[in-house]
């Protein structure tokens, strides 16, 4: 009995503490997805996320079309818009993935010359997506991400 009352209090200092550093900024444990809510210009952009242990552990950033191409593997895109824009899909979401999951969506990200629509619907999306990880809820996400 006395080894109980011993034990007691610091199961009960445990559970506050617990409880008090759940202020609803850590991220929850699972996948996370932010979707914009119309295509633009035939690509409908996205952000999934995989938090592990309460820390990012993975970003995907790109866009998709109608019939589930991914942008960053269009070629004939990225050449085109590599000779109009000095960059192209799969730069700039690498980019900006990166330095995303390296501040664990805390930093500031700076935007490149070429991909500042883009960066405009990325800073979107990775606000929706954080406030998902937030709340543990793993549903998609639809975003306005007009400019």
């Amino acid at each position: 009995m006395r080894r109980i009352l011993r034990i007691l209090p610091a199961l009960l200092l445990a559970g506050f503490l617990t409880a008090c550093g759940s202020d609803g900024t850590a991220l929850q444990d699972g996948y996370y997805t932010a979707q914009a809510a119309e295509y633009s210009h035939g690509w409908k952009e996205y952000i999934t996320i995989m938090v592990k242990d309460g820390s990012i552990v993975s970003v995907e950033y790109n866009a998709e079309n109608a019939s589930g191409f991914i942008k960053s593997w269009d070629n004939a895109y990225m050449q085109a818009m590599l000779h109009a824009q000095g960059t192209y899909p799969n730069q700039y979401t690498r980019y900006y993935a990166g330095q995303f999951l390296e501040g664990q969506g805390q930093g500031s990200i700076d935007a490149l010359t070429g991909a500042t629509s883009s960066y405009g619907s990325f800073q979107k999306l990775t606000a929706a997506v954080l406030e998902q990880a937030r709340k543990g809820d793993s549903s998609i996400v639809f975003v306005d991400t007009s400019h």
